[in-house]
């Protein structure tokens, strides 16, 4: 009889952390491995955010917070909610917790039984499927092509609701696409909702701040008021302000939701790390305005690798909306053979070459649900995805 507990069975470690693992291996033993995996802006956190840290942890703000957030940054949520996405809130509808990450975890374990169904369009961030199966729910995986710009239509979502269906899942701009919904797209996804008014909806905002073609941001709550009670609007952060390491996100939503999840991390970390929580202050409240200098680097980049990519033999990247990734084809490559005679068979494949010949880390498209792509993190300096692209590029003419 086994130690572990049988639940473990339901989830497998992150791709994502995997390639980034391996490739810090890589790297020890001495390669110049250039990693794109992980999803992490290389800009620093701004010096007015860590100026707050310092400033409460001189203040003597180093105990034990209310479990949900203390009371200034639930304000700041409040504010920047209302301020940015028009949405009103009271403190005991906000929850803060350990990143976006936890609440969504914290979320699905509040509210999911067995047989509960979660919609999921693919690709997908690769933890929904996972946290589903651990809260004993079933994922719905719905595919997303890329004739469709990897985003769910109205006509697959209603196919896909059944009377088991508790969520839908929504990410825009998406990990791994960097896909956006509009206005007009969300509008007829809430259309398709409101007949279903069992289905709730977990609109994770976390690449909010990162979009590229000059349209406004809107979420679904915003959108469609009548879903606003139904909705739960997750936020952080780690993207936006490059605090990944601070560990802060943030939800608004139905108030008996937000407590039960606060019980849940009553009983697992607790309150957040009470310094992140004031520098998470300083960060929703402070300036904003070298958020659209790292908007304009990000597009130069996002511009720079799809433009290399779509000259690579064999890949087709598409130029997304927002976040900080592309998403490109790589069917081209598959069934041809490497410099030492191994046939690329998938995706998988595609990504060890990448990685053991190129010495470039990107993680495959499988990974998040749809074969025959690989994501490439681009939230790094020009010259390093330069360089990156110009080995990728190599490894595709010594392709036969």
């Amino acid at each position: 009889m086994s130690f572990l507990a049988s639940r473990l069975a339901r989830i497998k470690p992150s791709p994502t952390i995997a390639v980034s693992t391996k490739a810090a291996e890589l790297k020890a033993a001495g390669k110049d491995v250039i990693g794109l995996g992980a999803g992490e802006p290389d800009f620093d956190t701004p010096d007015h955010v860590k100026a707050a840290a310092k400033k409460a942890m001189d203040a003597g703000q180093t105990k034990y917070t209310p479990v949900g957030g203390t009371p200034a940054l639930k304000a700041a949520v409040i504010e920047k909610f209302k301020r940015e996405n028009g949405l009103e809130y009271t403190a005991k509808q906000i929850i803060v917790g350990v990143g976006a990450k936890q609440i969504l975890f914290n979320a699905l374990l509040a509210s999911m039984n067995g047989g509960d169904e979660v919609i999921i369009p693919a690709p997908f961030w690769v933890s929904y499927p996972d946290m589903v199966a651990f809260a004993e729910g079933t994922p719905v995986l719905v595919a997303c092509p890329a004739a469709q710009n990897f985003k769910l239509t109205p006509a697959a979502l209603e196919g896909a609701i059944t009377p088991k269906t508790k969520w839908l899942v929504l990410n825009s701009p998406s990990n791994p696409t960097g896909e956006t919904y509009s206005e007009k797209e969300l509008r007829a996804l809430a259309d398709v909702l409101l007949k279903h008014p069992h289905v709730h909806i977990m609109s994770d905002d976390i690449y909010e701040h990162l979009i590229y073609n000059g349209e406004a941001f809107k979420t679904i709550a915003q959108i469609e008021p009548q879903l606003k009670a139904r909705t739960l609007t997750i936020n952080g952060v780690s993207k936006a302000y490059a605090m990944t390491g601070w560990r802060i996100g943030y939800a608004a939503g139905d108030e008996k939701l937000i407590a039960a999840m606060t019980d849940i991390q009553s009983q697992s970390t607790s309150n957040p790390c009470s310094i992140a929580q004031a520098a998470a202050v300083e960060a929703l409240n402070g300036p904003q305005e070298f958020l659209a200098d790292w908007r304009v680097a990000f597009k130069r980049r996002r511009d720079l690798v799809a433009g290399k990519l779509n000259e690579v033999p064999g890949l087709i990247c598409s130029v997304p909306a927002g976040a900080f990734y592309v998403f490109p084809s790589c069917q081209g490559w598959i069934g041809k053979k490497t410099p030492s005679g191994q046939v690329l068979n998938n995706d998988m494949d595609v990504a060890s070459y990448l990685l053991n010949d190129a010495l470039v880390a990107v993680v495959p498209g499988s990974a998040f649900g749809l074969e025959g792509y690989f994501r490439i993190s681009y939230a790094t300096s020009d010259a390093v995805l330069e360089k990156a692209c110009a080995r990728i590029l190599e490894a595709g003419k010594a392709l036969s």
